[in-house]
């Protein structure tokens, strides 16, 4: 029951990070239609900066109370990275707006891997490493005759899901009360429709973009804080598991999205821990695969209404 309990906590936590990338696949398909490949590569990039920022915060200017180093760094590590979002959703994806649906598709291949070899030219191939900055936790149980292990609920854990849980309840309400979340779910309705309506399409679909690198970066310090590692291939394999659990959750549903991301979390954890490490990715995709054939749309998802 133990090992139980803190594979469970596991699961939820890695999770929470997966949820938090799959928001922004799930914006950016809800309004354009397109799969942004490029995103797990921009949560990377998210990685990167956050690191660069604490080192040049705790080695140059000597700041040493950490949490005021760690707002610091989520704040630099969001713009820089939304800044990154706003440029590639500019250059590359908004001149392939009215091209053929795969146009997009073959561009978001290409940008993912554009970055990738950028930071690996500009930063290095061997991993990046940041010493623990937090420790400790709640021991929930300790361990017993029956259950030789103690069941702990680390400071670091708990930081992750509170945030994801937070962020994602101010997403949710940003996208249902402010004018732009109500310029999102037109664009999302008739893009077309809604330019003629005053909505300014281009802005939004950037405003978007932005956001959900935003996002990809407040994932991608929580990576760096939870594993201590980081390097230019982490984008690519958390990008997939993230657009799985976008898909599994329902493509295009905020809270699908987060559910998905769980749903993976749980799956990798709890199949590493009772089974075996090699076919945890072939679990998780298998169990997509059962999921959507009796659920098309995903588990939130809602099924196409095709106008004629």
């Amino acid at each position: 029951m133990h090992y139980f309990v803190q594979q469970l906590i596991n699961g939820l936590t890695l999770g929470s990070i997966y949820g938090l990338i799959a928001i922004g696949y799930t914006m950016v398909y809800g309004i354009i239609g397109m799969i942004n490949f490029a995103h797990g590569d921009i949560f990377m990039v998210g990685s990167f900066i956050a690191l660069a920022t604490f080192l040049i915060l705790t080695t140059v200017f000597g700041f040493a109370f950490l949490p005021v180093v760690l707002l610091i760094v989520v704040i630099v590590a969001m713009l820089f990275t939304a800044a990154w979002g706003w440029t590639v959703e500019r250059l590359a994806y908004r001149p392939l707006r009215g091209s053929f649906r795969l146009a997009p598709l073959i561009t978001a291949i290409g940008m993912s891997i554009t970055l990738q070899n950028f930071v690996q030219v500009t930063q290095g191939a061997r991993v990046k490493p940041l010493p623990p900055q937090i420790t400790g936790g709640i021991r929930i149980f300790h361990a017993s005759p029956t259950d030789g292990i103690n069941v702990e609920l680390s400071y670091m854990q708990i930081i992750i899901i509170v945030t994801t849980l937070i962020l994602m309840g101010v997403f949710t309400l940003f996208i249902i009360k402010t004018p732009l979340g109500r310029a999102q779910r037109a664009c999302e309705q008739d893009t077309k429709m809604a330019a003629l309506l005053g909505v300014n399409v281009d802005r939004t679909i950037s405003l978007t973009f932005v956001m959900g690198a935003a996002l990809a970066a407040v994932a991608g310090l929580m990576f760096l804080l939870l594993y201590g590692v980081i390097d230019f291939y982490i984008g690519f394999l958390a990008g997939v598991k993230a657009f799985t659990a976008a898909v599994l959750g329902g493509i295009g549903s905020l809270p699908g999205a987060m559910l998905g991301g769980l749903a993976i979390g749980l799956i990798e954890v709890f199949w590493s821990a009772y089974f075996t490490v090699e076919y945890k990715d072939v679990a998780a995709f298998s169990i997509l695969a059962i999921v959507l054939i009796f659920l098309p749309s995903g588990i939130l998802g809602r099924p196409e209404v095709e106008k004629v």
